[in-house]
């Protein structure tokens, strides 16, 4: 049998899906010929620069935190917390509290009334003395209900899709300002196990992955003001290529990436802190090629050249900038706003983000709202994200 779409269960959404799809259809073609001109005016083939790097599990890297949600998913170099893991282990050696645990609940897709897609993620970390720290995570991402049918229309099964990631880490201070970490990690992705297609049976997608990172953080003076800055630069998702049939001839990419992100916390007085935060992030996966000759690229092979396998300007225009603020007042309430950008040419996605946190004793509550800015829509639109997190300070958990 040949797998055809994936309907929803509910009527009502199947009979909204068909009008959204025909609206993104719609909008990508004028979006295609403004993406055109842009690559005109770079003076860059065509061929090059409408050429989207894209990998397998891309939800690896989806923001789970309503903290960083806030901020325009920055996290390489905000102050570390109970989700320092994710973003960069190394900050866990600086949190303050020898112990902290975050438990996150993203839901997708509500502005259409869909209510089984979701991310959540559990994450915390334990520092046995004042160098080192441990952490772990579990992020589950659930696809909801699908009904695979044939071509007449028949139903064939009834699926669940999901996804988890196993996260474990360490990080440990090398001076009184500079820490590093490592990571390791393990991906499920289960997709569509047993389905048939193109003559292969699909199987259980698993990968095993490493990070490496470090931060530094040192007191400064702006203008008479008090200060932190903090640096971070992590590599994430450093792996094997991933296959989901069960011949293993078609092997995808990890969403392997680099990141350096910039902080300066301001310290205004005992009431009132500022941080201001950017990020970069670059995929380190190959270009596609119109060959398809990129995908027989091992996995190392993929890293390196994903620096120089495209024209420089097609090169930075993969390079994704957040932008991040952050207000605390009496280290009780916050308020954030961020924004995210992604070039024209590899995904346009484009938001705002805002948000707020409280934070009593030791239980602390963030939301955050995104709004995309581009009539492309973003599964995250219009949804509230929520982060509980608990900080213990002392080591009686």
């Amino acid at each position: 049998m040949t797998m055809r779409l994936l309907f929803r269960k509910n009527n009502n959404k199947n009979k909204i899906l068909p009008v959204f799809i025909a609206l993104i259809m719609v909008g990508l073609a004028f979006h295609t010929n403004a993406q055109i001109s842009i690559c005109e005016a770079q003076g860059i083939p065509i061929e090059d620069c409408l050429n989207v790097v894209s990998t397998a599990v891309p939800l690896l890297r989806a923001t789970s935190d309503a903290r960083s949600g806030a901020m325009g998913d920055v996290g390489l170099a905000i102050s570390p917390d109970a989700n320092s893991l994710f973003w960069n282990a190394a900050k866990m050696a600086f949190n303050e509290d020898p112990a902290g645990v975050s438990a996150s609940f993203s839901p997708w897709l509500r502005q259409l009334g869909i209510t089984d897609i979701y991310l959540s993620n559990l994450s915390g970390y334990y520092k046995p003395d004042d160098i080192q720290a441990i952490g772990a995570s579990l992020r589950y991402f659930s696809f909801g209900e699908i009904i695979f049918t044939d071509f007449t229309g028949q139903e064939l099964q009834k699926y669940r899709p999901n996804e988890f990631y196993l996260d474990f880490g360490y990080s440990r201070k090398l001076s009184d300002a500079l820490s590093t970490g490592l990571t390791l990690k393990y991906v499920h992705s289960d997709l569509a196990k047993g389905v048939v297609t193109s003559g292969s049976e699909v199987k259980v997608g698993r990968a095993v992955a490493a990070d490496v990172s470090f931060y530094y953080t040192n007191d400064i003076s702006l203008g008479g003001t008090d200060a932190t800055l903090n640096l971070g630069i992590a590599a994430t998702n450093i792996g094997n290529k991933i296959s989901y049939t069960d011949d293993d001839v078609d092997k995808d990419f990890l969403p392997t990436n680099l990141g350096i992100g910039a902080a300066l916390d301001f310290d205004f007085d005992q009431f009132n802190k500022f941080t201001f935060a950017y990020d970069i992030n670059k995929l380190m996966a190959p270009t596609p090629k119109a060959d398809g000759t990129h995908n027989e690229l091992d996995a190392v092979s993929g890293i390196f050249s994903s620096f120089a396998d495209a024209p420089f300007g097609v090169e930075l225009n993969e390079i994704m900038h957040s932008i991040g603020m952050e207000y605390w007042y009496n280290d009780v309430f916050s308020i954030r706003a961020g924004y995210f950008n992604e070039h024209q040419t590899k995904g346009n996605r484009k938001y705002f983000t805002i948000g707020a946190g409280v934070k009593y004793n030791i239980f602390g509550l963030n939301i955050s709202y995104l709004a995309p800015t581009t009539g492309q829509h973003h599964p995250l639109a219009r949804t509230i994200r929520f982060t509980l997190l608990f900080d213990f300070d002392d080591y009686s958990i």
